[in-house]
């Protein structure tokens, strides 16, 4: 099946997607993230209010698989993180970008570096033939 990359959506070379909704966005991991993890069994959620900088690992999700690192697209302060994932961590497979979205923060300052849907899609089939 082919991995989902939504054109609205920006994204990281560290497999993130970022939403940008007015002053915050809105952060998960990427549907090719997810099918690499597999099955994730825990979410590390962050507190509110946690100050992160731009590349900061924000939190740690477990997978049965690994442990991998969720990195903050921007620096800035953690507004919200996804409560459903508590007793839900499936959703981050099942629902990448809808009901698996991880956390949202207020930058403070736009995001650099963040790759279109298009730019995104080629950095996979680039890994993918490396």
């Amino acid at each position: 099946m082919p991995t989902r990359v939504p054109d609205e959506l920006r994204y990281t070379q560290d497999h993130e997607w970022v939403r940008a909704e007015g002053d915050q966005l809105t952060v998960g991991i990427t549907d090719h993230a997810q099918s690499e993890l597999t099955d994730v069994v825990f979410v590390d959620l962050p507190a509110k209010g946690k100050t992160l900088g731009e590349h900061d690992v924000a939190l740690t999700l477990e997978s049965v698989k690994t442990v991998a690192e969720v990195y903050s697209p921007a620096a800035g302060t953690l507004t919200e993180a996804n409560p459903d994932l508590r007793t839900h961590p499936e959703y981050v497979n099942q629902d990448p970008y809808g009901k698996g979205w991880i956390f949202r923060m207020r930058p403070s300052a736009p995001p650099a570096g963040l790759l279109s849907a298009a730019e995104y899609r080629k950095l996979l089939e680039t890994s993918a033939h490396s």
